[in-house]
């Protein structure tokens, strides 16, 4: 395997018969992943951030009902930009920066009202690609979750048997109580899965997409599969929030596997 920085960006990983390109200056995101020949993810979201390769989502996975984020008897006013909403963290359209070891990292900025930074690795195999993402306190603790938000390229079929769906109220907003799944299309949150969610894409290869998150937000457009691995629901620093704390992390990985 070989890791070639271009000038400045992309960095670029190869083994075998596959190369993954991660762009710092979109997002620290996975811009385009090459299997065989084959490109897996969707290369143009027209000028939407939202809307192509893998991105980490960070300090928040998805929504934020109305932008409103509750810590600590304090509620913080988070920039809305989807509709009402805040979504999908302060990192995914913000430059990030190559470390010296390989390592990505970005501040949370402005748009986060707790002082932390997020820091990604990528390890690539011939038979796979792993994602790392932490998010990091500095000085005070803060309510977080943390996920990937890949756009897989249609034609490709969808197999998963998830075992129960997140409600979603007239916000789309999951309000706690889980729901037998319905039949798709699908923008919903789903937990137990009995096996990992694989992906066959037509004339190409048949993928896994592992995680150590235990939410799955999964969503059916037409011209894309998107598999989102998260370490909470959307709106999980209300609902059912985790402390990220100075010195303790919060840590999710993705494996895409062929």
């Amino acid at each position: 395997m070989s890791a070639v920085p271009s000038k400045p960006e992309p960095l670029v990983l190869t083994a075998d018969r596959v190369t993954a390109v991660v762009s710092p200056r979109d997002g620290g995101r996975l811009a385009s992943l090459v299997v065989g020949g084959r490109e897996l993810l969707v290369t143009d979201g027209g000028g939407d951030p939202m809307q192509w390769g893998a991105f980490p989502m960070a300090p928040y996975a998805g929504r934020i009902r109305r932008g409103v984020l509750r810590s600590g008897g304090r509620e913080h006013r988070l920039p809305v930009n989807l509709g009402p909403h805040a979504i999908h963290g302060t990192v995914f359209d913000r430059p990030w920066i190559v470390d010296a070891d390989g390592a990505l990292s970005c501040p949370l900025g402005p748009r986060w009202p707790f002082g932390g930074f997020a820091r990604q690795r990528f390890s690539l195999r011939a038979e796979a690609l792993t994602c790392t993402l932490e998010v990091h306190a500095e000085d005070e603790p803060f309510p977080a979750t943390a996920g990937f938000h890949p756009w897989f390229a249609r034609p490709v079929e969808l197999r998963v048997r998830p075992a129960a769906m997140y409600r979603r109220d007239e916000d789309g907003i999951p309000t706690g109580e889980l729901v037998p799944p319905p039949a798709p299309p699908w923008d919903d949150c789903f937990v137990g899965l009995d096996t990992a969610p694989e992906l066959a894409f037509d004339g190409g290869p048949t993928v896994t997409v592992e995680s150590d998150a235990d939410h799955w937000v999964i969503f059916t457009p037409d011209h894309a599969v998107c598999v989102e691995p998260q370490t909470g629901p959307p709106d999980g620093p209300n609902l059912a929030p985790e402390l990220v704390r100075p010195a303790e992390p919060l840590s999710i990985t993705m494996t895409i596997r062929w």
